[in-house]
């Protein structure tokens, strides 16, 4: 129908086309003379250029953007990446049938007319000027600068619609370019790019990802019916749309197959052979984003997007970066280990469902590079039901939560803290039972006092105990008073040094319970840190990129893991060594590998069950595991995990099975490597024995048992609360008994029948730190 205005006469659209078809004929617009402007003409159109020549001679293409390749360390594909779903190729790489189907049905006169397709403006000035419907006269050339401009607005819908609309400036822009563009490039190339750039629905980009998407192979092998069918879409790409409508794409894909025959690019038999034919579809789903991470590395592969995001290495300004990103064409070599990364999901999935109520989360970090091998979660990356975006591992400001309390596994912190400070393992403290929170000074200088008591696991737990035994048993009142003498600020210190931070991106609160791990933590920052221990001492910055390629071969420079000495060697051999006990014949017996390896950790498990954690590590890997419930609803008491019930979930019953198992996949073929211990010389005292006179009043079935004897420790309430409210004793060899409220004490296993407490230990706080 007709565009006509009020009271009769030429539209306003029909002006411009008779005006631009005028000149044309006249020769001005190819001579390059500047044309009227349009108010000459008694239009208005914002965005009109004034004047031809008065608009820059030079068009910028920006780079296309392409899909980025996400790799892991030994080069395999964990996930495609991109804001379009592009994969640039050359003229070579793409079929003759759709070279020649494209010119037929979009510009059949490529070869013959200039950027300006003189009589295609002529018939189309003609046509629309008789009050038909209009007919548009754009060349594949003008056709290509449009979507240049396309590609510069990016994902700016207001951008988008200004490089589109219909206005009389934009149009002379186009046409001016176009006379450039074709100058410059040529015809060859110009159809390169034009079949690189043009959109061809479900999310693809250029010819090459079109024919992935359709018919699951390269643009080089498409048939005459594939060809046509995908130069039919370009139109419009929601019409013709074989996917949602097969009939209409079937009646385009002919008309195209028709042209071609008129043209003489094939035969009419050929055609009327290819008509017959049905589109012959092979669909292949988009596969974008780190949602479709291969072995559950999605959140992995947000963590390296964050990263690249973030960086400055990447981009001065944040913009900067996200355009690189989103312009993609990228191929990042990434730390993740394949074999570690399976280990950490069937680890996971062995004693934690999707489902489940509680979840768990694991980071690997290597020792001595930084370089984090392995991350995972039994709640998969996605949207729907038991899913998760939220990294559990990370802190909040790399995609992940506010972190969770860390236990007993900073307890290794503040004695790292202390033997900085001049204390010996032999460092021996009074360690009663149930005590009132020390004094203790902050960074300023402030002395903190309380009336709230606090005490250890067992009722028979009380000292003088020495700093190994109060490792391996976790006595709280031990770490406490050494706190209390060490001071929180060397403490903090210690915890910065080791890049331990709290996950919100707050700073460590200073309280009295500092010690007992009352700070939010990410998984990834306590595995970052134990690294330290595992590397003599010297902390090294965690990193998750190797390299990164551009589509041009163009190596960019990546942040490296800055390493430095966090501590003494001598310090951390001491840390070793005791730590080593914990999991021999303590409460990390579970995570004991069976190869022989050198192995240390700590349990943890936080008040009421709010998290379990096991953290630990060899000579040449460290790793973090937490369980528990993001939301902190979920208490683990008398919760079924894993299909397991479980009364009580401890640090050494619940995560450290899933250690043992991830850390065992990451060190298959690597060597075995041994600590450098160092002799604790502690003096011979007469330290009682805990648990060993009510073993009669309590008989359990052991069902906590350790590999070693080692049970998996006790519950200790502390902050307002108080007192205590479980127990457990182990025997030498055998097993622990179950702790029962009030502080009883289990029944000694093993032949030897000496009881061999290694209870784990619990802050206050659940879901935030007590305040003494």
């Amino acid at each position: 129908m007709a565009h006509k205005r009020v009271g009769g006469g030429l539209s306003t659209a029909q002006q411009v086309a008779k005006f631009l078809g005028v000149s044309v004929l006249a020769g001005v617009v190819l001579a390059g003379i500047a044309l009227p402007a349009a108010g000459a003409l008694g239009l208005s159109a914002k965005g009109t250029a004034s004047g031809f020549a008065d608009l820059p001679g030079e068009l910028k293409a920006p780079p296309l953007s392409q899909a980025s390749k996400i790799l892991d360390a030994n080069g395999g594909l964990i996930a495609t990446v991109y804001s379009r779903d592009r994969t640039v190729v050359p003229i070579t790489q793409m079929s003759p049938n759709i070279l020649n189907a494209i010119v037929a049905i979009e510009d059949s006169r490529y070869y013959q007319h200039g950027a300006l397709d003189l009589k295609g403006i002529l018939r189309a000035l003609s046509h629309n000027g008789s009050g038909g419907s209009t007919q548009g006269a754009s060349t594949l050339t003008q056709q290509y600068v449009k979507n240049v401009f396309v590609e510069e607005a990016g994902d700016d819908p207001t951008k988008v619609a200004q490089a589109t609309q219909q206005t009389v400036g934009r149009k002379i822009k186009e046409m001016k370019y176009a006379i450039q563009v074709e100058k410059e490039l040529g015809k060859k190339k110009i159809l390169e790019n034009y079949l690189n750039i043009t959109f061809f629905g479900e999310q693809a980009y250029g010819v090459e990802a079109a024919s992935q998407r359709y018919f699951s192979k390269h643009a080089k092998d498409l048939s005459l019916t594939e060809a046509a069918l995908l130069a039919g879409m370009v139109q419009s790409p929601s019409r013709y749309d074989p996917v949602n409508d097969e009939q209409e794409a079937l009646k385009r894909r002919n008309t195209v197959l028709a042209r071609m025959a008129q043209l003489k690019d094939i035969t009419p038999a050929q055609a009327a052979a290819a008509e017959k034919k049905p589109l012959g579809l092979k669909i292949s789903s988009p596969k974008n984003g780190c949602i479709t991470a291969a072995n559950g590395a999605g959140f992995f592969c947000d963590y390296v997007r964050e990263t690249f995001l973030q960086n400055a290495a990447f981009g001065k300004t944040k913009e900067d970066r996200a355009k690189l990103w989103n312009t993609g064409g990228l191929t990042i070599k990434t730390t993740l280990d394949p074999n570690a990364q399976i280990g950490v999901l069937q680890g996971i999935s062995k004693h934690v469902n999707k489902s489940d109520k509680v979840a768990a989360a694991v980071a690997l970090v290597e020792p001595g590079t930084g370089k984090i091998v392995a991350m995972g979660q039994s709640r998969p990356y996605g949207f729907g039901k038991d899913e998760t975006q939220i990294n559990y591992s990370v802190n909040a400001n790399m995609g992940g939560g506010q972190g969770f309390q860390n236990g007993s596994t900073f307890k290794p912190i503040t004695a790292a803290a202390a033997l900085e400070a001049g204390y010996k393992p032999s460092q021996s403290e009074t360690s009663p039972n149930k005590m009132v929170y020390p004094d203790v000074s902050t960074c300023s200088g402030a002395t903190l006092h309380s009336t709230t008591e606090t005490g250890n696991e067992d009722p028979s737990e009380k000292g003088p105990y020495m700093m190994p035994e109060a490792l391996k048993k976790s006595i709280n009142t031990y770490f406490l008073q050494l706190e209390s003498q060490v001071g929180l600020c060397p403490i903090v210190n210690m915890a910065s040094k080791l890049g331990l931070v709290r996950a919100d991106g707050k700073p460590m609160n200073q309280i009295q319970s500092l010690t007992l791990g009352t700070n939010e933590v990410s998984p990834l920052n306590v595995a970052a840190a134990y690294a330290a221990f595992a590397n003599r001492g010297t902390y090294c910055t965690p990193v998750a990129v190797q390299s990164v390629t551009t589509n041009t071969g163009k190596s960019l420079s990546v942040p490296k893991s800055i390493c430095s000495q966090a501590m003494s060697q001598t310090t951390a051999d001491t840390i070793n060594t005791m730590l080593k006990g914990v999991v021999d014949d303590g409460t990390g017996a579970a995570a004991n590998l069976d190869d022989g390896r050198d192995t240390a950790g700590k349990t943890g498990t936080t008040d009421d069950r709010w998290a379990a954690w096991f953290a630990g590590y060899t000579p040449n890997m460290a790793a973090a595991v937490w369980m528990g419930d993001p939301r902190h609803v979920q208490q683990m008491k008398n919760v079924t995990i894993g299909g397991k019930y479980y009364d009580k979930v401890y640090g050494a019953d619940g995560p450290a099975p899933i250690w043992k198992d991830a850390v065992a996949a990451s060190l298959q073929n690597k060597p075995v490597l041994s600590f450098v211990t160092v002799p604790l010389d502690l003096p011979k005292t007469d330290q009682p024995q805990n648990g060993d006179q009510n073993n009669q009043n309590n008989p359990t079935d052991g069902k906590h048992r350790g590999k070693h004897g080692g049970g998996p420790g006790g519950v200790t309430v502390m902050g307002a609360t108080g007192g205590l409210i479980a127990g457990t004793t182990t025997g030498a060899t055998g097993g622990t008994g179950g702790g029962t409220t009030g502080g009883t004490t289990g029944t000694a296993g093993g032949t030897s029948g000496v009881p061999n407490p290694f209870p784990t230990l619990l802050p206050s706080g659940g879901g935030g730190p007590a305040t003494p």
